[in-house]
């Protein structure tokens, strides 16, 4: 197994540290809002590789953080509380909002086959062992209080600068949201551990500690998390790029000087989703989270082999044509599956069988390949292998994939609504003459193989294979 190891810019053998346990940690998300569809696919990166690795027969001991907490537009105490905004919009409380945008990210993953990892720790849960770690950050010289407020001093950890592969030159050339001018700070690049003095008097969430009543900042949380629930040696640790700097270099350094010794050796960073403008996110105000796809009639499995038609370090580029030419190869493939399916034949040839395993195994062992890893399903299913073979196989690959393919052709409540909802649309159009529209909707649907059909008892439609 191969993987792309942000830390040395190359990609290395994987040797875990242990090879009894893989352990690996995923940046979980801040639930302020539905996760951005941009988020979602790391997401499905990561899931493919925890899923690879127990597929090459590696124990996978996985954990993710809860951001309920600390997290700020800025990495100073001059940006706003993502969940305290939210709090304010919705006129709800904190605790209210990370509640129901935990349960609504938790309906995505499951909506994308996203499998749910093991351990999955809410940041408000762990405040105990952030007081340990800072205490021992401030009693080891790491740390220091300035205006009331624990910072890390990134001065005094020599390989800040080593994930992100830039300098503190070239850092300060183009700073950002998250370096914002804060007084009490010894470095620019220096970091919060716990804010006592904020501008957030009436922050909701607030703990006693010995450095004051008040609350953890954000880095702390998966560092503390990770430590406390897969020890003080990390295998993997995965995120979006976006998370390289300040984030994960901010992990590193505080891990790593409260340890003593190395924290992580592989560190795997998922690209951009674009759109033909550039980057997708929230903070730009593109809200394309998985409901929104639903609503325009799009399976989130489709959204899945979307993803996986691409490396997972290569900038994708999304727009509603793509995922239409997505929706109807994918159809297809269902439709080539199920044909399959319902024509077995003959006994499975487990010798013929095990030179496809070794070409998926290669594929996803290749950094990860998910292209060539669809490129072998296909070869499998055009093969002259019998139908029995060939569904051994895919029942075999799909455990990583995670495409339902073998599951009944079923339409979703979701797409469902959003069908009816089109047809009356459609129906009102005809009433009004407006026949250019009506076509129109018909030929929407058609390109998401929803076939609409006028009967004498009304219109009806069904998803062509």
């Amino acid at each position: 197994m191969k993987l792309y190891n942000t830390l040395t810019k190359k990609v290395e053998e994987f040797i875990p540290y242990n090879k009894d346990m893989v352990t690996m940690y995923t940046c979980g998300p801040t639930v302020y809002y539905y996760a951005h569809i941009g988020n979602l696919r790391t997401y499905i990166s990561e899931d493919v590789l925890e899923k690879g690795l127990r597929y090459l027969g590696y124990n996978v001991k996985r954990c993710m953080n809860i951001t309920d907490v600390g997290h700020l537009t800025g990495d100073s105490d001059t940006g706003e509380d993502k969940l305290m905004t939210a709090a304010k919009k919705e006129h709800k409380s904190v605790l209210d909002i990370a509640k129901f945008y935990t349960e609504a990210f938790f309906k995505d993953l499951d909506r994308l086959n996203i499998k749910k990892p093991e351990i999955v720790s809410p940041a408000t849960e762990n405040i105990s062992f952030y007081i340990n770690m800072i205490s021992k950050l401030l009693d080891k010289g790491y740390a220091y209080e300035s205006g009331g407020n624990i910072y890390f001093d990134t001065s005094k950890y020599s390989n800040y600068y080593e994930l992100s592969g830039r300098s503190k030159d070239d850092l300060m050339l183009a700073v950002r949201d998250d370096v914002d001018v804060d007084n009490n700070k010894k470095n620019p690049f220096d970091f919060g551990l716990w804010f006592t003095n904020s501008k957030f008097k009436d922050q909701e969430l607030k703990w006693d500690s010995p450095f004051g009543y008040g609350y953890p900042g954000w880095h702390i949380e998966c560092s503390a998390i990770a430590i406390q629930n897969l020890g003080e040696h990390l295998d993997i640790h995965c995120g979006g790029v976006d998370n390289i700097f300040p984030h994960h270099t901010n992990e590193i350094a505080q891990s790593e000087c409260y340890l003593g010794h190395k924290w992580c050796n592989y560190w795997v960073h998922m690209e951009f989703l674009n759109d033909k403008s550039g980057k997708m996110s929230k903070s730009k105000g593109d809200s394309k989270d998985l409901n929104s796809l639903i609503e325009k009639g799009y399976d989130p499995i489709v959204y899945r082999y979307f993803c996986l038609q691409s490396h997972y370090r290569k900038v994708l580029v999304y727009s509603l044509e793509s995922l239409d030419m997505a929706t109807n190869a994918y159809n297809k493939l269902k439709g080539r599956v199920k044909n399959i399916k319902d024509n077995l034949d003959g006994e499975i040839d487990y010798d013929k069988a095990l030179e496809y395993q070794d070409k998926f195994k290669e594929a996803f062992s290749n950094d990860m390949n998910t292209s060539l890893m669809l490129t072998t399903l296909y070869d499998v299913i055009k093969s002259d292998l019998n139908n029995s073979t060939k569904f051994y196989l895919i029942k075999d690959f799909d455990s990583v994939l995670s495409l339902s393919l073998l599951e009944d052709e079923k339409i979703s409540k979701e797409l469902e609504d959003y069908v009816l909802s089109k047809i009356e649309e459609r129906n009102q159009a005809k009433k009004e003459k407006n026949y250019e529209l009506a076509d129109s909707i018909r030929e929407e649907l058609l390109s998401k193989n929803i076939v609409i059909k006028d009967t004498r008892e009304g219109t009806t439609f069904e998803v062509r294979k």
